[in-house]
């Protein structure tokens, strides 16, 4: 199997200029953690004190969840703090969870970006699509049918399909023991609620964004990162997309500099937080005009959206379909 091709630092930066690059801030990961749950914390106060924010607020929370998904990613490079039994735990208990086994995935993801071995690779060949096609993922996103078939189908599959000696109960209760914080946090934020007449906060402002908001932005910030790029690219200023992203965009759709992944692929170990400075000196090298980079997320769109709705085929070759899981991260 062969290695995607890579950059080397010192093809693009003097020593003076690559340290401060790759310098691991002790403060700023952890304030980017604790940023994201104080966001989740506010909106959540915001649309329990006025129902009306209810929409906006799954938005703010649902691209918060991918934040802490993007900072699990950031410590599995071991980028969110500069001690690693630290960055470990951050990375661990502060975010998704399930570091250790992310790592070794995602760390495959990069050193085969575009090859055939890539384990995220089946995520961008479908692409072009329809906007038929487009349109039809966006709605199983919004309405729930994505979360659901990536996390519960396979529960009522199983329990459809069980073996003897197995039982439903004790299917499901292996199922509820597999995702520990998943039902002890919501069953935590219920009964804090609930005496204060909140008993659906969990349910609207943590479940709901989870199954709604962050598949949706997941899969448009998949599309933008690894859409349309050739199965097989040599050019390693080309595994990888950078998107140019709004304040908005950045709010909703790509926070913590996510939206900077050509850079991230060039030098997979740079903090988030330095991917901006990275890339600004790239374009002050010249070198930008050689990577592969998109004005807006809605240029990428319409490119990953570019083939002719008479060759919809209704779905049946989606990545679902196929059992492909949409990854958090790449």
């Amino acid at each position: 199997m062969a290695a995607a091709a890579r950059v080397a630092p010192k093809d693009y930066f003097t020593p003076q200029e690559w340290s401060p690059l790759s310098t691991k801030s002790s403060w700023k990961g952890p304030a980017m953690v604790a940023h994201a749950w104080i966001v989740i914390g506010l909106a959540a106060a915001m649309a329990m004190a006025f129902p009306i924010t209810i929409p906006l607020a799954v938005m703010i929370i649902g691209a918060r969840q991918l934040g802490l998904a993007i900072l699990m990613h950031d410590a599995a490079h071991g980028a969110l703090h500069p001690n690693l039994k630290v960055n470990d735990w951050l990375g661990e208990y502060l975010t998704p969870g399930g570091l250790v086994q992310y790592r070794t995935y995602h760390l495959g993801h990069h050193k085969f970006a575009q090859q055939a071995e890539d384990p995220d690779l089946g995520l961008s060949a479908p692409f072009p699509i329809t906007r038929v096609s487009l349109r039809r993922k966006i709605l199983r996103d919004l309405t729930g049918q994505t979360h659901f078939k990536q996390r519960w189908a396979p529960l009522f599959r199983r329990i459809g399909e069980k073996r003897p000696g197995e039982s439903a109960p004790g299917l499901i209760w292996g199922f509820v023991k597999r995702r520990p914080r998943f039902f002890i946090g919501g069953a935590v934020t219920i009964a804090l609620t609930a005496p204060l007449g909140f008993w659906w906060a969990w349910f609207v402002l943590w479940w709901l964004p989870s199954a709604t908001w962050l598949p949706l932005v997941t899969r448009l910030r998949n599309i933008a990162e690894h859409a349309c790029i050739p199965k097989d690219e040599p050019d390693p200023l080309r595994h990888a997309r950078t998107t140019r992203a709004s304040l908005l965009e950045r709010m909703f759709l790509a926070p913590y500099y996510v939206n900077y992944h050509c850079e991230h692929h060039m030098f997979m170990h740079i903090p988030c937080y330095n991917l901006p400075r990275t890339h600004r000196l790239l374009r002050d090298k010249g070198v930008l005009s050689g990577m592969l980079t998109a004005p807006s997320y809605m240029d990428v769109m319409r490119m990953a959206a570019s083939k002719p709705d008479r060759q919809d085929r209704g779905g049946s070759a989606t990545p679902e379909k196929r059992g492909i899981v949409q990854t958090v991260i790449q």
